[in-house]
């Protein structure tokens, strides 16, 4: 949900609509170790200033990491310099369109199948209350401002007559598929976000809608 996070994904993922460095990456990923230049640029028959190039600028984009390591084997004075090396980073790039929190349904689902075997209580009232509780935390750290909060989680928040309705459903493959479970969820973690923001002018309440997410931030009376 951090939007520096979504502009880096974005601009790595534009890195590599140049052709070459796409098949740099493409090589590097599928190797056991790291490669080093020279070693990327035999087995895709480039210069290997080209191969160095775009290696770097892959690097820079956090598609690769760096290592050095000195391949043989030596150690101590006359060992020389380690040679710089590219292999696949642990870093995740995802970048969805509209907004998309699959991994943070997935959490709570975890969580909820986790605390529900441990101690018993029902999936679903572990859900909901895992659900409101994270909600509570992102409604504490968002300050003020409802909208931009709800923009930043990817709702796409818009006022009808002073309710919030949600243009956007971050969970919407989840929730075709399994409405009553993950709407559910959502509609906890609005209330908790509320809650957390000490928000007494809204209250959340399911009201599904075609196009639209299935909670409805309504005015109080």
């Amino acid at each position: 949900m951090d939007p520096a996070k979504e502009a880096a994904d974005v601009s790595a993922l534009a890195a590599l609509a140049e052709p070459t460095r796409k098949r740099l990456y493409e090589h590097v990923v599928r190797q056991a170790g790291p490669v080093s230049r020279e070693e990327a640029a035999s087995a895709l028959g480039l210069a290997l200033r080209t191969a160095a190039f775009h290696l770097d600028r892959l690097a820079e984009a956090s598609l690769l990491d760096v290592v050095y390591e000195r391949r043989s084997g030596r150690t101590g004075p006359g060992a020389g310099r380690p040679a710089k090396l590219y292999r696949r980073p642990d870093r995740e790039i995802t970048v969805s369109v509209p907004p998309r929190r699959y991994e943070l349904a997935a959490e709570l689902l975890a969580r909820a199948v986790q605390d529900s075997a441990a101690t018993g209580e029902p999936v679903r009232a572990v859900l909901h209350r895992e659900a409101h509780e994270l909600g509570t935390e992102m409604g504490g750290e968002g300050g003020a401002d409802l909208t931009a909060l709800l923009e930043l989680c990817g709702f796409e928040p818009r006022y009808e007559d002073g309710d919030v309705v949600l243009l956007n459903c971050p969970f919407r493959r989840l929730a075709r598929r399994h409405p009553e479970t993950i709407c559910g969820m959502n509609l906890h973690l609005l209330r908790g976000v509320l809650t957390g923001m000490g928000d007494l002018a809204h209250t959340a309440v399911l009201a599904p809608a075609q196009g639209r997410c299935c909670v409805r931030l309504e005015a109080a009376d």
